[in-house]
């Protein structure tokens, strides 16, 4: 539940679009929660797949997080997002430049290794934890 707060706040004031009509219920899309979670990741720092789909208490497995990261509006910083190996899995998309991603994270100061993956212990960003269950609905 690290993330909780950071959802939660992302989401004040917004609704969601259901596909059975408008329901403006205070809560974001799984779609956008993913985005407030990426969006909230500093330069130079990253997350994981599976820490992102850990967030929204794996209601999306990692690789659907990797595929709304692939169609994701501008202003979401995609490229702070890498596999479970420190890895950067976008290398093998058709439509994306091989190598992109890596260059992008190396000028917001990330290093690779020899073997093309970053030290995750290094750069893996955690969101501040909650203090309290109650912060959860703040």
């Amino acid at each position: 539940m690290r993330c909780a707060r950071l959802v939660r706040q992302m989401a004040r004031g917004k609704g969601t679009a259901r596909v059975h009509g408008d329901v403006d219920d205070g809560r974001l899309s799984v779609r956008d929660e993913v985005f407030a979670v990426v969006r909230a990741i500093p330069e130079g720092r990253v997350m994981t797949y599976g820490q992102i789909s850990g967030c929204l208490g794996h209601r999306i497995s990692p690789r659907a997080v990797g595929w709304m990261l692939h169609r994701c509006p501008d202003g979401v910083p995609w490229q702070r997002v890498v596999n479970a190996s420190g890895g950067c899995s976008t290398d093998r998309l058709p439509d994306i430049p091989p190598g992109l991603q890596r260059a992008m994270l190396e000028a917001e100061g990330v290093e690779f290794g020899d073997a093309g993956t970053l030290a995750l212990e290094r750069y893996r960003w955690l969101p501040p934890p909650i203090s309290s269950p109650e912060e959860v609905w703040e």
